[in-house]
């Protein structure tokens, strides 16, 4: 744990969350800025500055990451009409806090990315 990253705090529950889905290697919980109708973010439990660090040091928590993932869509119904799974890597790509999370997004019709 980092003391002074803002995810190590909410998942030793120093700082409120809305909780959605907890593993023994993962932590999930509800974006307090969502971005779209369902927007939950997805953290490991151990911490790591953004996807590729994680990679490096735990690659099998990519895999734990992604399952939870698609456990969370279940349960939100967002499996059938589909969801998006979203890294931010550094400032330049609006990670704001650096400990690696992924976002899941749905319950709508989500923009296309590039050119249609």
């Amino acid at each position: 744990m980092n003391p002074a990253c803002l995810f190590c705090r909410i998942i030793a529950g120093e700082l409120p969350s809305t909780v959605v889905h907890e593993t023994a290697t993962t932590f999930a919980f509800r974006d307090l800025h969502p971005q779209a109708r369902t927007h939950i973010l997805i953290v490991p439990r151990v911490h790591f500055t953004d996807a590729v660090d994680l990679a490096k040091g735990q690659p099998e928590l990519l895999t734990d990451i992604t399952l939870a993932a698609g456990e969370i869509a279940e349960q939100e119904g967002l499996a059938e009409p589909g969801y998006r799974l979203v890294f931010n890597t550094g400032r330049d790509a609006g990670q704001t806090v650096f400990h690696v999370h992924m976002h899941l997004l749905g319950g709508e019709q989500l923009g296309h990315f590039g050119a249609p």
